[in-house]
């Protein structure tokens, strides 16, 4: 069935059909455009999410990134990251394939289907002329028949009146043999013009509109298919990306099951291991027992000299970690304001950083020095001396590095042995003791007075110490308003010899018991006090420190 047979009267509702599905492929393709849209801000909007939550720090300096909680919600992200790049690729997808194509296609369909509807005007236009000119000669030939028989009849009128002369009725007998004439060729006209239309008609009705709406129907029907195409289209772009995004779904689940409590919990210790040893008990502060004090020079009395009683545990300045306040730490190159532990995992990344570098600038000089052997040997490939800067530049950076390694090295023994120390292991002793720090130690004004200068002074732990290595004595009134020498936060042992010979430092012997005063600020100085009485400043390098 096709619709020159079966439609050959519905020019208009072919008209109306045609331009129906036209329309529909318009409409397809502007759904299509706007999914698109939707799909390209779905990809914007999870890529922008993903950046704002992914670590804004580089991965190597983000602690947290060791955690798998961390990096399996970096992966997580990431997953989500390429989800929206398939969902980019859909939109790509559609916008291409289906937008453009059909589009194009629906213009190519609009201009064919124009064609065909003017040729059937054409037709319909030349029929109807057809049939004008068949109505006018219809029209002629009905005239001249009725003007032939009026002729007659007054021809045969003049001839049976006597009055009427002869010349009348002869002019009357020409006039109707003229009429019959012009009578009968309207009749040939119209006959002849009768079967030119009637052969025109059945050619219109027969052959050229079936064509023509055959042609239609054959239009029709391929923009039927290529719209069903485009249905597919739609669903053909997601199962593309069906795969890979299977593969983003597996990715998130493998995340979520890559979450390892345990083993966020060891890297926690890892990162923040102090290295410290846990603090001692208390010791029992006896305020039942007056305190008594010689007045000094440089000691605040009563008006009459009388020593006062202090509440020493009160005023106490030690730090007890974790409940004392940290202090404004100093970063320095050794690392030394970091926790023993930590500091040794710092130096050990810096050696391990150098040593690296080493390696690379030793591969590069023998590089160079083979490329110079080569130039010597052939001139042609280059001159020798050219090379001569870059060869004294790598030596200048080897030579450097050997240093800083060095200098590594040495840090790195020293953090060991301070954690060694601390978790109460044997200490290994070097065979000569580290330098002291390059800085001056603290004012020791606010410390102990004269520390340095009453080291070689000898007094008994149980007898009140001499005015000149004590503290000064406050008034019970102003507690709060001066400082007082706080108690022991801790022991210390001297792993080396030092001799206090600059202001502010103490001297000590090899394996001295020392009480911690202070500790190290950053500066490489601890603050101690000796048994036999006196106070200041030796290298903490030189101590292995038990806090209480």
């Amino acid at each position: 069935m096709d619709w020159g047979t079966e439609l050959w009267d519905q020019f208009e509702v072919l008209e109306r059909h045609t331009q129906w599905g036209l329309d529909l492929l318009d409409k397809y393709v502007k759904f299509v455009k706007e999914r698109a849209e939707v799909e390209q801000a779905y990809a914007k909007q999870l890529r922008s999410l993903v950046k704002k939550y992914l670590p804004k720090r580089p991965t190597k300096d983000d602690p947290e990134v060791k955690f798998s909680q961390q990096q399996s919600f970096v992966q997580l992200l990431q997953e989500v990251n390429d989800f929206a790049g398939q969902r980019e690729l859909v939109a790509e997808s559609l916008g291409i394939r289906v937008c453009l194509e059909l589009a194009k296609y629906s213009q190519e369909m609009k201009q064919e289907r124009k064609m065909h509807f003017q040729e059937g005007r054409r037709a319909q236009q030349q029929l109807e002329n057809g049939f004008k000119q068949l109505e006018t000669s219809k029209r002629k030939f009905e005239r001249d028949c009725r003007e032939a028989e009026k002729a007659a009849h007054t021809a045969e009128r003049l001839d049976q009146d006597i009055n009427a002369t002869k010349a009348d009725v002869e002019k009357a007998k020409q006039q109707a043999h003229l009429r019959n004439h012009m009578a009968e060729e309207s009749k040939n006209e119209y006959a002849a013009q009768l079967q030119r239309f009637n052969r025109d008609q059945a050619h219109f009705y027969f052959s050229q509109m079936p064509q023509i709406f055959d042609k239609l129907q054959d239009m029709d029907e391929r923009r039927a298919t290529r719209l069903g195409a485009g249905y597919g289209l739609l669903s053909e772009a997601e199962l593309q990306v069906v795969p890979i995004i299977g593969k983003c779904l597996e990715g998130m689940k493998v995340a979520a099951e890559s979450v390892d409590a345990k083993n966020d919990s060891q890297v926690l210790i890892e990162l923040h291991k102090s290295g410290f040893a846990r603090p001692g008990d208390l010791e029992f502060e006896d305020f039942s027992q007056v305190m008594n004090r010689v007045p000094s020079d440089s000691s605040l009395g009563t008006p009459d000299g009388r020593p006062e009683l202090r509440a020493a545990s009160s005023r106490s300045r030690a730090k007890r970690w974790p409940f004392g306040k940290k202090n404004k730490t100093v970063v320095t190159e050794d690392f030394s304001h970091l926790p023993p532990e930590q500091q040794r995992k710092r130096l050990q990344q810096q050696l391990e950083e150098r040593n690296r570098e080493l390696q690379k600038e030793e591969d590069q000089r023998e590089a160079l020095k083979k490329m110079k052997d080569v130039y010597e040997k052939t001139p042609q490939m280059g001159d020798p001396a050219s090379l001569e800067p870059r060869i004294a530049e790598t030596l200048g950076n080897i030579e450097r590095l050997k240093l800083e390694v060095q200098k590594y090295e040495a840090w790195l023994a020293e953090a060991e042995s301070r954690v060694l120390s601390n978790r109460g292991d044997s200490l290994s002793r070097h065979s000569r003791p580290p330098d002291p720090p390059a800085t001056a130690p603290p004012d020791s004004s606010s410390s102990s007075n004269n520390s340095g200068s009453q080291d070689n002074k000898e007094s008994s732990s149980d007898e009140p110490p001499s005015e000149e290595g004590q503290d000064t004595p406050i008034y019970t009134e102003f507690d709060e308003d001066f400082e007082e020498p706080g108690s022991p936060i801790g022991q210390c042992v001297a792993i080396y010899r030092f001799e206090g010979s600059s202001e502010g430092t103490i001297s000590m012997s090899e394996g001295e018991d020392l009480s911690l005063m202070e500790e190290d600020k950053g500066d490489g100085w601890t603050r101690v006090r000796r048994r036999q009485g006196g106070e200041g400043y030796v290298p903490t390098s030189y101590l292995r420190v038990t806090l209480n």
